[in-house]
């Protein structure tokens, strides 16, 4: 086969082939790990999340209140 023409195939292979979220965020930069939490992030969010979301919020407003000094331990 011609090289030129086997380079070209490939390249059109290449380009024919469409990009994975995946491969599209770890293009733009993202490690692997951060690549790994979106992923898992965006499931949790599009499950519905944590029934103990509300829990959560509640203990970080109250550990914001006891880092500023508004509530006393």
């Amino acid at each position: 086969m011609n090289p030129y023409t086997q380079h070209h195939c490939e390249t059109a292979t290449q380009v024919e082939a469409p990009l994975t979220e995946t491969m599209l965020l770890a293009w733009r930069g993202f490690t692997t790990e951060e690549i790994a939490s979106l992923l898992w992030l965006r499931q949790w969010y599009q499950n519905g999340g944590s029934d103990r979301a509300i829990i959560v919020r509640r203990l970080e407003f109250l550990r914001f209140l006891v880092q500023n000094g508004m509530i006393a331990l």
